[in-house]
């Protein structure tokens, strides 16, 4: 059988990998799993093993190898996290249901359901990711969530064979092949390897795939590192004794000092983070001071802030305050003694802390004692994994399930709690909102208020490290819309978007409904939902709602489906006159009609601009046919498009009409357009005089004003304003934030 390109093969090797690592034998993987679990059936792993082997036969890698060492390397790397003999037989076995003549019926009757089960849900993945379409990764990772969430020893089989593939990417001779994949890593793999504590793996895929997204970089801060290295080759060991002699004076014996530099994506991503240079990293080598006890922990941190001048703000206590993954160390900067003032990062921790940081989730592996059930503590570990399924839920896409799932994976936490001293994590630049959500769903969709330290603060206020948050809730409040615009989780986003979406379907079915009922009404003929039945099944919709919706959203023309009813109305009613459509993109042959504000559409078509984004001239715009409506003008960052997606003959290319927007007022100013922003200012007595004195003062007319939340020290204002274009529309922004007592002003498109 010929032998199938995996998709990842072979990476880019740090200096102290060999090329080609000699393969594990058989005797060697039963040896190393008899190591730490004396009661391993290895008599399963025999069997996988040999299964494995004659299975792939001849088939060859990239490199030249054996196909069978891909698995056998996959098997030696789960055994290296000493972990079950179920895992390690779906290492020996993940590509055989792919590649060989073997299927998943025989592999059940061999070694029983539960391998079978973990075996058929890596090969799922593997063939999505033949796939190198963006919709069909999104798909793979929905797969992955929904595998992971059954069985989580899913992911550290997919995590170790995404591993042994990026230590050989670099034999994949297509270039665009190689960085596809080593993006995918980036992006997906290593964050999940984070989210489970396995912090030896995320560094490792974090550093091959570096190597081929951005090479040069890559070679540029490995240059550094080795001229430093040139440099003071002997710190790092008499910093290691310094910190020993430190912690022993002190009265705490350590089980081991280590000193490591960080890894070249970190450095280059934290340049990048922080926007500073090279040498200006403050932290480029880190220090680990591993202690018996939590008490030693403590002890060995006031040691060292006596002995070391400490850097302001550096210092984390994630013992107390543990991160989801389980991760528990303390962190401090401090700066070390003359003649060096090098600055040095530290972290102190015990043996069983420091494995579950190296391991995560494999160093408290609960299947190694089936009898034991996972406890509190588990349970919390995977809750981010029932965060997913829900933004699965909530998502209606793949693409947007994917984009919802980054937001849920990356970022800096911060701790706050709820008035119960309940934890709750969350990313860095969270809001209430998204405290709400992670509280509960329904604490989300029916948030109205916030106090953060007992003071009411707006919702997009940005939560900090300790803060307590109360959350205030109405029964029957939805959602906003404009919460979308500032949270950070993709929870909340996937949950507030389907809210949007169930909106819009609502909107649109009424619309819809109204629309049939009248072309059947001016038709003289039934327009009831059984007439509607021989539609449904021509046009293959399963309920009259779908229906409602395609006509509201302008989809499907209500005479279409009168037509589709009464077939025999289509031969007695003579096609009506109309102006035929531009093509898209086009631009009318006849001469330009004076009297419309944009270009692009036949003269005297009916157009509007749309009351969801505002679009004002100088905006990028573009043109939307709506049945019986005319021509929409949208903004094109609008996000009422995305529901558009499916029909993209619907989309005309507009601009703007400068000659009519720019000269055309009877004044000589330009005709208004409105836009909408957002004004959150305190609440004072004088508050909406400055408001409109400063929105007069630019040349600037209120054409609606709404307060839509008003609390004891601020209130929020929507305006809508007639302005000529987006230039002074900056300036009305610009005076109302010099205005009194205005806290903030943005454009909303809401």
């Amino acid at each position: 059988m010929p032998a199938r390109a995996p998709d990842g093969l072979s990476t880019p090797v740090t200096e102290s990998r060999p090329a080609k690592p000699a393969m594990i034998r058989q005797y060697e993987l039963t040896e190393k799993i008899h190591a730490y679990d004396a009661k391993a059936d290895t008599r399963l792993i025999d069997a996988a093993y040999v299964m494995a082997m004659q299975a792939h036969g001849n088939q060859r890698r990239d490199n030249g190898d054996p196909y069978f060492s891909h698995p056998v390397a996959v098997a030696d790397i789960l055994a290296g996290y000493r972990l079950d003999t179920a895992s390690i037989a779906t290492g020996l076995l993940h590509d055989v249901i792919e590649d060989t003549p073997i299927k998943l019926p025989e592999i059940e009757a061999r070694f029983g359901k539960e391998i079978a089960g973990l075996v058929d849900g890596v090969t799922k993945l593997t063939r999505l990711e033949l796939q190198s379409d963006r919709t069909k990764q999104a798909e793979n990772f929905r797969k992955l969530v929904l595998a992971m969430s059954k069985d989580i020893r899913v992911l550290l089989v997919k995590l170790a064979d995404r591993l042994h593939n990026m230590r050989t990417l670099h034999f994949v001779r297509n270039e665009d092949r190689r960085k596809r994949i080593a993006n995918e890593t980036m992006e997906i793999y290593a964050p999940l390897a984070e989210r489970i504590g396995m912090d030896q793996v995320k560094t490792e895929l974090q550093t091959l795939a570096f190597q081929q997204v951005d090479p040069e970089a890559y070679a540029t801060i490995q240059a550094r590192l080795n001229f430093l290295r040139g440099q003071g080759a002997d710190v790092i060991d008499d910093v290691r004794q310094e910190l020993a002699k430190v912690a022993r004076e002190a009265g705490v014996e350590t089980v081991e000092v280590q000193g490591r530099e960080k890894s070249p994506w970190s450095i280059w991503e934290k340049m990048h983070r922080r926007n500073i240079a090279f040498e200006q990293l403050s932290d480029i080598m880190a220090f680990r001071v591993v202690v018996k006890t939590k008490a030693d922990c403590y002890l060995a941190l006031g040691a060292i802030h006596s002995a070391y001048p400490v850097i302001a703000g550096r210092f984390k206590d994630y013992i107390s305050t543990p991160k989801s993954n389980g991760y528990q160390s303390l962190h401090t900067g401090v700066t070390l003694r003359e003649p060096r003032n090098q600055k040095i990062e530290i972290q102190i921790r015990t043996q069983d802390m420091d494995d579950v940081a190296l391991n995560g989730v494999a160093s408290h592996w609960i299947y190694k004692t089936p009898d034991v059930r996972a406890g509190e503590k588990d349970v919390q570990r995977f809750r981010w994994v029932q965060d997913l399924l829900e933004i699965l839920e909530n998502s209606s896409a793949a693409d947007e399930f994917l984009e919802n799932t980054k937001l849920e994976l990356y970022g800096d936490q911060v701790f706050c709690f709820t008035p119960k001293g309940q934890l709750i994590q969350l990313p860095s630049g969270a809001t209430p909102v998204d405290f709400a959500y992670a509280v509960h769903s329904q604490v989300g969709d029916t948030c109205v208020g916030a106090k953060v330290n007992g003071r009411l603060l707006p919702l997009r206020h940005q939560l900090q490290n300790g803060d307590q948050v109360e959350i205030m809730t109405a029964r029957g409040n939805t959602p906003s819309p404009q919460w979308e615009r500032f949270v950070v989780t993709g929870k909340a986003r996937a949950r507030i978007r389907r809210f949007i979406h169930q909106e819009q379907r609502e909107q649109a079915r009424a619309a819809g409904r109204a629309e049939l009922t009248k072309a059947f009404r001016q038709a003289g003929v039934d327009g009831s939902e059984k007439s509607l039945e021989p539609v449904l099944k021509a046009m293959k919709m399963t309920a009259a709602d779908d229906l409602y919706v395609a006509v509201g959203n302008g989809n499907i023309a209500p005479k279409d489906v009168v037509h589709a009813a009464y077939p025999e109305l289509r031969r007695t009613q003579a096609p009506p006159m109309m102006a035929p459509l531009l093509p898209r993109g086009g631009r009318s042959s006849t001469r330009l009609d004076n009297s419309m504000p944009v270009t692009g559409l036949v003269p005297g078509m009916a157009h509007s601009f749309a009351g969801c984004c505002h679009p004002v001239p100088g905006d990028n715009i573009v043109g939307i046919v709506t049945t019986g409506k005319g021509v929409t003008i949208h903004a094109r960052d609008c996000q009422t498009l995305t529901g558009f997606a499916a029909t993209p003959e619907r989309f005309i290319d507009v601009d703007w009409n400068y000659e009519v927007v720019g000269k055309g007022g009877p004044d000589g100013k330009g005709i208004g357009h409105t836009a909408r922003i957002s004004v959150i200012a305190g609440n004072e007595t004088a508050a909406l005089a400055n408001m409109t004195n400063a929105i007069a003062r630019q040349d600037g007319a209120v054409a609606n004003l709404k307060i839509v939340n008003r609390q004891q020290d601020f209130m929020e204002t929507l305006i809508d304003i007639d302005v000529r274009d987006t230039v002074h529309l900056s300036k009305v922004i610009a005076g109302l934030r010099g205005a009194g007592g205005i806290k903030s002003v943005e454009r909303t498109k809401a």
